[in-house]
């Protein structure tokens, strides 16, 4: 199957099912999206048992499709623009100093807490695993996804700080989670089980620094181009093609893409913006964008479902997958409250806040993404469900509980 027929089959799903959930079910977009496209998942994985032939295709068609490169490569760098785009930075400046302890500090820690407990629960339920790969579903599993975070969290009717709080970790902490995978990815490759902190050091500074500082130079370059002249259809044109060159020479140079386009369009929404662009060109950018972040949401909640049927699903894998989810939530409590015990004062966060802070720390295609770039394995198997049970529970029920609990 060609992949120009494979993107009009998903095409034609996300539209069917959009208009399904606007008409009758009514979740908010991509919350409706995901829970159509697992229920269909799921009645196409039981399927195999009356139709083994064609399940065993469309297995075979999935995982030729490369997902992650899919989600990774090409999808991450619109959809973080997109958000970043309509991210006002006077609202996340004010809260620069919790948005850094989470989107670093948190990362980091997270890692290592969800490790350890995954690794002991393995021992537990006669997993055998290699504590790297514990630490590499740490890595991917921490970080909170702009994407589900920007398409859920932002229509949520949270108050305007901790939105801002959540949206800024989200758009940041990305890129620090992609960094921690990649060099313990690379450790793994080596054959190695100990990481070179030495290497990761220097791979952290290439990759977080390097990614800052093309984001702020494609950013000004391009402000600069939309501020001499005035002619909307080429000043589109222009962001596009600053978004696809930018995030294409970070991925060659080996620098964060993720945090590139995050500055980049940061930067465009908010620096000078009225100087730049006339208030015609705002309102057409800003669309384009705008429908750009809704279609690509709608592909990648899609997509992300579709994984379902290339899972291998055990009995212990999934009682760890049900395990991960209490972890994963665990580890957020204690790097979201533990900061606000030991400096009440600079955290200022009271305990409604950090309620909400770790209910909205949503997972995403993100977290799929990195699990399926992980060498084909009977460890990539496991934490395959792992993730997707995590990424399932916070989209369906923490994305569908998060303004209840905001309104409480």
């Amino acid at each position: 199957m060609s992949s120009y027929l494979i993107l009009t089959v998903i095409i034609c799903i996300s539209a069917c099912f959009a208009y399904i959930n606007h008409r009758y079910i009514k979740m908010p977009f991509v919350i409706g999206l995901f829970f159509l496209s697992t229920v269909v998942s799921l009645v196409i994985f039981t399927s195999r048992f009356w139709f083994p032939r064609p399940y065993d295709d469309l297995k075979v068609i999935v995982k030729q499709a490369n997902i992650s490169k899919f989600i990774l490569e090409i999808m991450l760098g619109y959809l973080l623009f997109a958000g970043s785009l309509h991210t006002h930075w006077n609202d996340i400046k004010k809260y620069i100093k919790q948005i850094t302890l989470f989107a670093v500090g948190g990362v980091l820690v997270s890692t290592i807490i969800i490790a350890a407990l995954i690794h002991l629960a393995c021992h537990l339920l006669q997993i055998e695993i290699e504590f790297i790969y514990c630490l590499l579903f740490g890595a991917l599993i921490s970080p909170t996804d702009p994407i589900a975070v920007l398409g859920i969290l932002t229509k949520a009717n949270v108050p305007k700080k901790i939105e801002s709080i959540i949206v800024g970790e989200s758009l940041f902490n990305d890129g620090i989670g992609v960094v921690v995978f990649l060099a313990l990815l690379e450790t793994l490759e080596t054959g190695s089980t100990t990481v070179n902190y030495a290497h990761f050091g220097t791979l952290f500074l290439q990759e977080a620094a390097g990614g800052v500082a093309a984001g702020l130079v494609f950013g000004f370059s391009l402000h600069k181009l939309l501020k001499s002249i005035d002619h909307y259809e080429t000043e589109v044109l222009l962001t596009i093609a600053f978004v696809m060159a930018g995030y294409s020479f970070c991925l060659f140079f080996h620098l964060s893409g993720a945090l590139a386009v995050v500055v980049m369009g940061l930067l465009v929404g908010n620096y000078k913006q009225e100087l730049a662009m006339s208030d015609r060109t705002q309102e057409y950018v800003h669309k384009f964008w705008e429908l750009v972040d809704i279609i690509l949401n709608a592909i990648l909640f899609i997509v992300i479902a579709l994984v379902l049927v290339v899972i291998d699903f055990k009995t212990q894998y999934l009682i760890l997958g049900v395990v991960s989810v209490i972890v994963v939530l665990l580890s957020r409590l204690i790097v979201v409250y533990v900061p606000g015990l030991i400096a009440p004062k600079k955290i200022d966060l009271n305990k409604k806040e950090s309620r909400l802070i770790v209910w909205g720390g949503l997972r995403g295609g993100l977290s799929v993404a990195l699990v399926l770039s992980l060498p084909d394995s009977e460890a990539r198997n496991i934490l395959l469900v792992a993730t997707y049970a995590c990424v399932l529970f916070s989209i369906l029920v923490q994305g569908l509980t998060i303004e209840k609990l905001a309104k409480r």
